[in-house]
């Protein structure tokens, strides 16, 4: 179709022209600031990755103009990506689909395909927003981190078994330490609740089983590396 020819009319990187670059030089940084903007939207993220996915298409867009229609570049520059790629960090599935779709819109624009990159933004971007405000796939269950102490004098090995079973969807053990010269024991445990507004009471029985020492319960935090 007419409308998806390119800009650039299939001009080799010789002749392509100042005002074809900063044409799709543009639309890249525009497209860009449209990914971050839609990505950070409703989620927790860091600067650098929201800087990363504003500028990636414009990266991307110059690499490809310089390639087009050499060979031994193009081989050069995917061993540059390959590189990259070992230098990152496991991301979740959401900012691989922003990272892969603002290398989409790069590779677009670098061709001088300009509407069929607008096009594309819009139409994903708009996914992305909708998806944002429905709870498909949302984590019904939060786990959290449930800290005992118990003295020595008691076995805890089934101690609390009745009020987990009784308020928890899972629990599990993870760590067992004492304390006060081994005169306390310090459970930590990582559980779901039944019902979120039961925690209070879920609390106060087990002050009953541990001699009302100290307890916290708070969401579970796990370390992972973020880009």
């Amino acid at each position: 179709m007419d409308i998806f020819n390119s800009v650039l009319s299939n001009q080799s990187t010789a002749s392509f022209t100042e005002g074809s670059f900063f044409l799709c030089l543009g639309a890249s940084i525009a497209f860009g600031l449209i990914i971050a903007f839609v990505y950070s939207f409703r989620n927790s993220t860091s600067k650098s990755f929201v800087m990363t996915l504003a500028l990636l298409p414009a990266i991307v867009q110059v690499v490809i103009m310089l390639v087009n229609g050499s060979i031994g570049a193009g081989i050069a520059v995917m061993g540059a990506f390959n590189l990259v790629r070992f230098r990152s960090v496991p991301g979740s599935a959401k900012e691989i689909c922003s990272i892969f779709l603002a290398m989409a819109l790069g590779l677009a624009t670098g061709m001088g395909y300009l509407l069929l990159a607008g096009i594309l933004a819009v139409v994903i971007c708009t996914i992305q927003l909708i998806f944002s405000f429905i709870k498909i796939g949302d984590k019904t269950s939060v786990k959290k981190e449930l800290r005992i102490t118990i003295p020595e004098s008691l076995d805890y090995t089934g101690v609390f078994d009745e009020l987990f079973e009784q308020y928890t969807k899972s629990n599990e053990l993870v760590e067992v330490k004492t304390a006060n010269m081994g005169s306390l024991y310090k459970l930590r445990y990582i559980v779901i609740l039944k019902e979120q507004s039961q925690e209070k009471q879920f609390i106060d029985d087990l002050r009953c089983r541990n001699g009302n020492l100290e307890i916290s319960c708070c969401r579970a935090t796990f370390n992972q590396e973020t880009l």
